[in-house]
């Protein structure tokens, strides 16, 4: 069984961007910028959005957070999306979900400027995705596909098995391994209502697990061999931490680690290769690599 290291491969390819950004200042080019909306004080946005801070910096980029409190007006905010869509400074931006329940995320989602919508969320990115035209592909997908890139995984003709349908990772994760020139894999979606889903699990090359539910694939529905990628972070109480939690992932590791080829670990796996593929989508939005 190999780990996979997403901490690692996230912090070498945070540093080829870096070098590619000195190039383009050097060279006299616009230093790219991400902005970030946060609205209220959500535990893990705030965790997740300081991580992304600290990735520009790591990456040489301009980056703005721009916070709202949870009152907030959809109005106000759909306000400021606005000002981001019109300001030539910045290359690309993200509006943290989940919003407030009085706040459309769809309306927001749609009145982003899909030019400098590097979350990937933009139904016009979907779309280009979905048919394998250059876009901004959601960054927990993009992420995986470039961790099983990086390790040499093999996955064209391999059967595939995607557990979890959000829009955020699921969907788009089952089209990047169905696509040729990515995956090229035979894809299975399944969720909390396929009748067959240990059947499916344990004829899987590669399993992606993206159900949000802790402890949830065990030993008997993977295969021999097979590669594992654990997309779960579940808060679980843990008196021995500090915070009193620990992140828990939707794999039972300590069981399914000792049968697979492949094994992603919670937290250090996926987590990490999310926000570097967020600085390599914000980086072709300053290059203007999709759009003119």
């Amino acid at each position: 069984m190999q780990l996979i290291d997403g901490k690692a491969t996230a912090a070498k390819i945070k540093a080829e961007i870096a070098e590619e950004v000195k190039q383009i200042v050097a060279n006299g080019g616009k230093r790219p910028h991400l902005a970030a909306i946060l609205v209220g004080h959500d535990g893990g946005s705030e965790t997740y959005v300081k991580n992304k801070v600290i990735a520009c910096e790591a990456c040489g980029f301009k980056s703005t957070l721009i916070r709202f409190e949870d009152d907030v007006t959809e109005e106000e905010l759909l306000k400021k999306v606005a000002d981001l869509n019109a300001d030539n400074d910045v290359d690309g931006y993200i509006v943290q979900l989940p919003l407030p329940k009085h706040i459309d995320e769809q309306k927001i989602i749609m009145a982003i400027d899909y030019r400098k919508d590097v979350d990937g969320f933009h139904p016009v990115n979907v779309g280009r995705m979905s048919i394998g035209l250059p876009c901004f592909v959601s960054a927990t997908p993009l992420g995986i596909m470039t961790l099983l890139q990086r390790y040499g995984i093999e996955t064209s003709g391999k059967k595939c098995v995607v557990l979890g349908r959000s829009n955020i990772v699921g969907k788009p994760m089952a089209q990047l391994m169905l696509q040729k020139q990515y995956g090229d894999a035979t894809v299975t979606v399944c969720h909390s209502h396929s009748a067959t889903l240990k059947q499916e699990c344990c004829e899987a090359d590669i399993i992606i697990a993206a159900i949000g539910r802790p402890n949830f694939v065990t030993a008997d529905m993977v295969k021999e061999g097979a590669v594992v990628i654990d997309v779960g972070t579940t808060r679980v109480p843990d008196v021995t931490r500090k915070s009193g939690f620990r992140l828990n992932g939707d794999i039972k590791f300590d069981e399914v680690a000792e049968k697979c080829s492949f094994i992603t670990p919670v937290p250090g796996g996926v987590g990490p290769m999310t926000i570097c593929s967020l600085m390599k989508n914000t980086l072709a939005a300053g290059k203007k690599e999709y759009y003119q």
